[in-house]
């Protein structure tokens, strides 16, 4: 480290500094040093006398002008001794977030004024400078055919399936309402389904709600994750203070330009019943979502194999329901192969596929003439209406399925760049899909008569099989990339606790997106097989399609409308243009779909119903049981009676106690303290914390904490995961890299405290504690401060430390000896082998409670839970180093 040496003693500047390959600081460019010993100056933080003074990203919000010193001094001391492998952070206490709460809704009627506040910052923001994280490509970047070609093929296959499909049914759904009674009825239904699919799927999805993706995932869990980042609207608290500065969180804050986004935040923030709706909202978009999921495949494989009905005259619907059966256990058989192997098949598939849309879309143009031109003129949607309108407003359910598959190309963004797939639908994937309407449309003004399978008849008799063949494969890859959708929807509501933790398999080494859900994929068979065995035609499953469809889209209209205002901090007058306009829209459509529940959308509202009801128990008993872990972690002042033995013998071995709360000592430490002899050298209390990014960096994987003073050996761990990781480590990997990112903290921590006072040192506890020995029963004496360090302590020599109840000040600490010590001391536990504790409690319902409450916790929470997976779980640990131990707790 190269310096200046002032004249008053203290270093003044520090040009050039660099920490070796352990993971340390890096060269921050220009650093400063106060006489006091204190950092004074860095290129975006400022200190004064070892106090924060500023941050390079600001935050603007409302205060009390009654408290306003009170924010801003609470923001400048918020540093914390924090240490994060690569970029870390402090950790945020659940109780100070609720008193928060509270607060702000008392100071409601007081005045108000708009402040910049600086989040609280710890000292390794100052070399998280360098954190490598990958960024997405570059516009800029050499143009590649042959990987632009990949990439459209793939989209093709991945993206666009589902709605390269709808010309199979859309009108023959349609005018199973309305009859045909002239060409005008025929140009009014035209013009309806030329003008949803220029508004639903290009304006609404394609151009607007393709650009709210989450670091380039799409979904609806996606739309709340981002929501969730940008203010703390989740019931269940999984964003720490410090996962704000992590790389994956890039979106910028309130600007004080846009005051009505930094009310909508505060709003969102402070109001419960918001909170509640959100989550609300979201769990019933993902039930209608994945009851979407089994609608696709039913709906697609029934209309392709029915076109058998136009080739083969004499054959009967009972043929037509065997032969979907048939394709649906094939399909749902490969589904896990599919997601990997069969990807780089079915691009050029559905190549072909839309190419014969658009060719048999020019042929009847050519053959019946361009008549169907004229719907192009809205004119004729009045005329539509004008003619029959209970008839017409029946037949909207049956218009929208042109946009089926909308919600799927948001969902499925997370293989593709944007660019791309806009760019594959506005040069592709529309113009096929007009011409193939435009076609039918032109068919059927020549062929009033010919209401029924209307595709299929439309096709020339020369390339009937051909094209059927064609039909039944793209049916096929419409339903895989419906399945792969939910399969993404599910991994993401797993990983923010809105749905139950389910065996998540990853099929590809080189994409992580690529993933496979057992539980899953067999549960949408059998639920595939029971809608089409229930209604055996298209039309009936046809009304429970535009229930399911709507639903999606609405939620996504309400929470891009609140991405606008909260993030995108768009102008008001646009936002209330998409949400009147597309809200609207949806609405009368869905008003539509509502009407023909009798006919087949009663089903798909019973099976939307359960999964919500599955989704609402988990998250709801998850919370109660988070809730009631708070409350009983262990106090400060019990530790701190215990002393650095904690009441027991320090056993060589690392400890790894699993908890869900990140402050505080979870209240089954307790019990091991009193259940076992021993406790092992070194604790780390571990917490897997699900955060709403799509990925965290391996550097960034874990942050750790000292719990009480030195002389304790004890940590927290949080392992910080999104919801596009892959969480089935190798025990051994996991332990690895935990040690990995222990020592680097060890040795953060040595630094600091070589360049600040002891007074200065920031954790849980920290008043540091005297050396004391015990005799084991062996009668080996044992350190209780350093303990099994026999190789590396004398017995004569001791590491001054003060007591945590009278501190002692020591004016020489060799803190390279103590750094030193501390880490052969960690690896000799690690030597000694490493113990799961894991708290598996039996969460029931308070013997007070309403009958309700007793009846979701104490039965369908604890059948949910017994039948899920837990987080760690998904590693294969042995048994013989797993201890697990089952309280019952109540809520």
């Amino acid at each position: 480290m190269a310096a200046e040496s002032s004249a008053s003693g203290g270093m003044r500047k520090a040009s050039s500094v660099e920490w070796g390959a352990s993971g340390g600081m890096r060269r921050p460019p220009s650093v400063e040093w106060g006489a006091s010993g204190g950092m004074r100056k860095a290129p975006s933080v400022e200190w004064a006398g070892g106090g924060m003074r500023k941050a390079p990203s600001v935050e603007w919000r409302w205060v009390s002008t009654e408290t306003e010193g009170e924010e801003e001094e609470e923001d400048v001391g918020g540093a914390a001794g924090v240490g994060a492998v690569g970029r870390g952070g402090s950790f945020e206490s659940e109780e100070e977030e609720a008193e928060e709460d509270e607060e702000e809704g008392e100071e409601e009627g007081r005045k108000q004024k708009l402040i910049r506040t600086v989040p609280s910052v710890d000292w390794f923001d100052v070399e998280g400078y360098e954190v490598s994280v990958a960024h997405p490509v570059e516009d800029t970047e050499e143009f590649d055919f042959g990987r632009t070609m990949f990439l459209a093929l793939q989209t093709l296959a991945v993206v666009f399936g589902d709605i390269g499909i709808s010309p199979l049914y859309t009108f023959d759904v349609m005018f199973n309402k309305y009859p045909v009674l002239g060409e005008e009825d025929v140009l009014g239904a035209l013009s309806l389904v030329l003008y949803t699919l220029i508004l639903v799927p290009l304006v609404k999805y394609v151009l607007v709600v393709l650009w709210a993706n989450d670091d380039g995932e799409g979904g609806i869990f996606a739309l709340y994750s981002l929501i969730c980042r940008n203010a703390k609207v989740s019931l269940i608290p999984n964003q720490a203070h410090s996962e704000k500065r992590m790389s994956s969180f890039r979106l910028k804050l309130p600007t004080p330009e846009l005051e009505r986004s930094i009310k909508v935040k505060e709003k969102l923030e402070s109001s419960l019943l918001l909170k509640k709706l959100l989550v609300g909202l979201v769990l019933f978009g993902t039930s209608m979502f994945i009851s979407n999921g089994v609608i696709t495949p039913t709906m697609s494989v029934l209309s392709a194999v029915s076109g058998l009905k136009v080739g083969i005259p004499n054959a009967s619907q009972d043929i037509v329901v065997m032969i979907s059966v048939a394709l649906l256990v094939i399909l749902y058989s490969v589904q896990k192969y599919a997601t990997s192997k069969m990807g780089f098949a079915i691009g050029p598939s559905l190549l072909i596929w839309f190419c014969c849309l658009g060719g048999i879309g020019i042929y009847n143009l050519s053959t019946y003439g361009p008549a169907a031109f004229k719907a192009f003129n809205p004119l004729y949607i009045i005329y539509y209406f004008g003619r029959n309108p209970f008839q017409a407003w029946v037949s909207l359910a049956g218009c929208l399925l042109c946009a089926t598959g909308s919600e799927a190309i948001f969902a499925n963004l997370c293989y593709f760049p944007v660019r791309y797939v806009q760019s594959m639908f506005v040069l592709l994937v529309l113009p096929c899909l007009v011409l193939a309407y435009l076609g039918q449309a032109a068919f059927l003004i020549a062929n009033q008569n010919s209401s029924e399978q209307i595709f299929f008849s439309s096709i020339p008799r020369g390339v009937f099989w051909p094209v059927f063949l064609i039909a039944n494969l793209a049916a096929l890859i419409a339903s895989r990339t419906m399945t792969t959708a939910i399969f993404q929807c599910l991994k993401q509501s797993i990983a923010l606790g809105c749905f139950p933790r389910l065996k998540i398999i990853h099929t590809s080494r080189k994409f992580m997106a690529k993933i496979y859900i057992p539980v899953v994929n067999w549960f949408l068979l059998a639920s595939c097989l029971g809608f089409i065995l229930l209604f055996r035609s298209i039309y009936d499953v046809g009304n429970a399609y535009a229930i399911a469809e709507l639903g999606v889209m609405i939620m996504a209209t309400v929470y891009v409308a609140i991405i606008m205002l909260l993030i995108w901090e768009t102008n008001i007058v646009k936002v209330l243009s998409f949400v009147i306009m597309f809200l609207s829209l949806e609405l009368v459509f869905f008003s539509s779909a509502l009407c023909s529940v009798g006919d087949g959308g009663w089903a798909l509202i019973i099976f939307a119903s359960v999964l919500l009801l599955i989704m609402f128990i988990w998250n709801y008993g998850s919370k109660l049981k988070y809730d009631s872990e708070v409350k009983k972690k262990l106090s400060k002042d019990l530790m701190r009676k215990l002393g650095p033995n904690l009441g027991t013998i320090r056993a060589p071995g690392l400890g790894l106690v699993y908890s869900d709360i990140v402050k505080g000592v979870p209240a089954i430490f307790g019990h091991f303290l009193t259940a076992l002899p021993a406790i092992h050298s070194i604790i780390v209390f571990v917490c897997i914390r699900n955060v709403p990014v799509p990925v965290v960096p391996q550097s960034e994987r874990f942050l750790f904490q000292r719990v009480c003073s030195r002389g304790y050996h004890m940590f927290r761990c949080i392992a910080r995961y999104g919801y596009k990781d892959k969480k089935q480590e190798h025990h051994g990997i996991f332990e690895r890299l935990l040690i990995e990112g222990l020592e680097k903290f060890i040795q953060r921590e040595a630094v600091e405290l070589s360049l600040q006072s002891e007074d200065d040192i920031d954790s849980d506890e920290e008043p540091p504690t005297p050396v004391r020995t015990i005799v084991a029963p062996n009668g080996s004496l044992y350190s209780l401060d350093v303990p099994l360090l026999v190789d590396f302590v004398p017995s004569v020599e001791v590491i001054p430390e003060a007591s945590c109840s009278t501190p002692r000040l020591d004016p020489v600490v060799d803190y390279t000896q103590n750094f030193e010590l501390e880490l052969a001391f960690i690896r000799q536990a690690k030597e000694s082998g490493a113990v799961y504790l894991i708290d598996n409690p039996i969460v029931k319902a308070r013997k007070n409670s309403w009958f309700f409450k007793k009846l979701i916790i104490n039965y369908f929470f604890a059948f949910l839970r017994n039948n899920c997976s837990r987080a760690i779980m998904s590693m294969s640990i042995p048994h013989s180093n797993v201890m697990q131990v089952r309280l019952t707790s109540y809520v």
